[in-house]
């Protein structure tokens, strides 16, 4: 499967070299929850500010890596509100 972002972009992001194994995991975690959360499949063709959402919270996870607790999707949130669907 495909990353919404590369390996390359998500190592500039977090400023983070010679981790490739864990920026990619955090990489494909970041992407389900992001994924999950707007109700898309994520891909490279996927819109800015979705990938942008995986880039902020796999950088949220590296800096945070000694917690216990995933990243809050409030972070993303407003990144993530124009892709929710609305659901009565």
């Amino acid at each position: 499967m495909p990353n919404s972002v590369t390996l390359a972009q998500a190592r500039d992001f977090l400023r983070a070299g010679g981790e490739d194994e864990l920026v990619s995991l955090l990489i494909d975690a970041a992407e389900t929850r992001v994924g999950q959360a707007a109700g898309v499949v994520m891909s490279a063709a996927s819109p800015a500010p979705l990938r942008l959402a995986v880039l902020i919270l796999a950088c949220h996870a590296y800096e945070h890596r000694g917690d216990a607790r995933p990243p809050p999707l409030s972070l993303v949130e407003p990144w993530l509100a124009p892709f929710r669907q609305a659901r009565l």
